[in-house]
């Protein structure tokens, strides 16, 4: 757990495809917003008690299947809103039947519509918590990292250690992934906290002098 003042960060590995939900609070507030919640919708919905928080907002930085197959079971318990970039609502609607198909898993329920879309710029807010919205597309069109003035970065399937989001997926793009890493997230400080929507924490400063991925991609720039 990350406590800075009353702003409290704590994530949960979710499902088969141990995807990180976070959740991100306000102690004195006690309300939350919840990054992600790819799977098992009871345990997120504990670690927010844990936490002593009500989630008001539900964000998804993509749509992919193993980042909204716990959507549901949260806002039916909260009746948060639900917010998505437009540019993934194709992949929402239909992108994960054949996901399903393909890796065995049969939600109980379809996945919810969006209650509104975000945008580039953004301030996803509730009382006590401001998180900023990046379009960060690549891994999917509309694939978004959300960041906090707090030291933190939610990347998604955007930036993980060491590596990248795939974009053979339908709707990935490997330069434009690569121009969102670099253009956008880079320029964030250095010591920013990435926590992504698999593996391990890193920072945006580890990323930039170690990355595989964007030291190869630069290369072929020069």
């Amino acid at each position: 757990m990350e406590v800075i003042n009353e702003f409290i960060v704590r994530g949960i590995v979710v499902g088969v495809f141990q995807e990180n939900c976070w959740v991100i609070g306000n102690r004195n507030t006690r309300e939350a917003i919840c990054i992600d919640p790819g799977d098992e919708p009871d345990e997120i919905l504990a670690l927010s008690r844990d936490m002593g928080v009500t989630i008001k907002r539900i964000a998804n930085s993509h749509a992919h299947l193993d980042h909204v197959l716990g959507v549901r079971g949260v806002q039916n318990e909260t009746g948060a809103d639900f917010l998505l970039h437009n540019h993934d609502l194709e992949i929402l609607k239909n992108g994960w039947r054949n996901s399903a198909q393909r890796f065995g898993v049969d939600p109980d329920e379809p996945i919810p519509n969006p209650s509104y879309f975000l945008q580039d710029g953004d301030n996803l807010e509730v009382e006590g918590v401001n998180l900023q919205v990046i379009t960060t597309p690549g891994h999917t069109p509309g694939s978004v990292s959300f960041y906090s003035d707090q030291g933190f970065l939610f990347s998604g399937d955007t930036l993980f250690r060491g590596s990248i989001g795939r974009t053979d997926l339908p709707g990935g793009d490997y330069d434009q992934e690569m121009k969102s890493i670099c253009e956008k997230l880079f320029q964030l400080p250095d010591e920013t906290n990435v926590l992504p929507g698999h593996m391990s924490e890193t920072t945006i400063g580890f990323e930039r002098q170690n990355n595989p991925f964007v030291q190869n991609w630069s290369k072929s720039l020069e």
